[in-house]
């Protein structure tokens, strides 16, 4: 599976559009198998959803996000994880353990 963070550094974005960057993170028996990142193409209304879809990411985690693009990925069949906070590699590991706990959406508009 593919997971898909946005980040800023090495701490998870709290706007997915506005972040720097994405990590993405291959994992295959419950191990991080690739992990590699990518600069932000920009916010535009569907880019996000389309680009991380056609990479194969079926999570995305981010600090928030708007509605319309949580429901843009829904419809790329992506599940959506939002009020992550911390370090990027630490949260994958956590996504991995089964123990990453969604939060507020720090995005509101």
């Amino acid at each position: 599976m593919k997971l898909a963070i946005a980040a800023d550094g090495d701490n998870v974005s709290e706007h997915f559009g506005q972040c720097a960057g994405y990590v993405l993170f291959t994992i295959e028996d419950g191990k991080v198998t690739d992990r590699h990142a990518i600069d932000s193409p920009g916010h535009a209304p569907g880019v996000l959803p389309a680009l991380l879809a056609d990479l194969g990411a079926e999570v995305v985690i981010a600090g928030g996000m708007g509605p319309k693009a949580v429901d843009l990925f829904c419809q790329h069949g992506i599940e959506v994880y939002v009020g992550i906070s911390g370090d990027v590699d630490d949260v994958a590991e956590q996504f991995i353990r089964g123990e990453l706990q969604p939060g507020s959406n720090v995005c509101h508009h």
